[in-house]
């Protein structure tokens, strides 16, 4: 079904929205619009009975995984960009993404899978050294490549680079099975 709204912001307030959604101005309002998508699902869901929820955790789970599946274009967000959007701290919106992650794991298996390839395919040979880095923002998206790894027995663990933000490493041997395992190509 197909709505059209019209909501009523002053100029500051849609620069302050552009802002937070990473929204440039000549995308305005389209790049709002997949949030309106989601914003009118839950309402539609809840309406119809089918999403009834008594704790304010669970809507909020919701709509983030309604918001995975639409405005982040069916791929897992960072966490600061959810922390920015639920008004929450860092390890407040990795909590979310982590119970999101877990509880709709079967409906955003597309979106899980999408990301993890995403950050594979982005992995770089680290020089003279039988090693891969890959870079992640998201320390939920790092868990669930250990998920992966860990069905494999005696493959070792991505693990934080020291001192460096958002950074891993991983050995050869465990990124050509996560590779092989996802289908993923290499970034030249």
């Amino acid at each position: 079904m197909k709505v059209t709204i019209e909501v009523d912001l002053t100029k500051d307030e849609e620069k302050s929205l552009q802002r937070i959604l990473r929204q440039e101005k000549e995308k305005w309002p389209a790049g709002f619009e997949p949030y309106a998508a989601a914003a009118v699902e839950e309402y539609a869901r809840m309406f119809l009975g089918q999403r009834v929820f008594t704790r304010g955790s669970d809507v909020r789970e919701y709509r983030l995984a309604l918001l995975i599946r639409t405005a982040f274009g069916n791929k897992i967000p960072d966490e600061q960009t959810v922390g920015d959007l639920f008004q929450c701290t860092l390890s407040q919106s990795r909590a979310l993404l982590r119970a999101v992650m877990s509880k709709y794991q079967y409906e955003l298996s597309n979106a899980i899978s999408n990301t993890l390839s995403e950050v594979l395919g982005k992995a770089r040979k680290i020089e003279g050294k039988d090693a891969y880095v890959i870079s992640a923002s998201n320390e939920n998206v790092v868990a669930e490549l250990n998920k992966v790894l860990a069905r494999k027995p005696g493959q070792d663990e991505i693990a934080r680079q020291t001192r460096k933000l958002g950074t891993y490493e991983l050995r050869a041997a465990a990124y050509e099975f996560l590779r092989d395992h996802f289908k993923s190509e290499p970034k030249k």
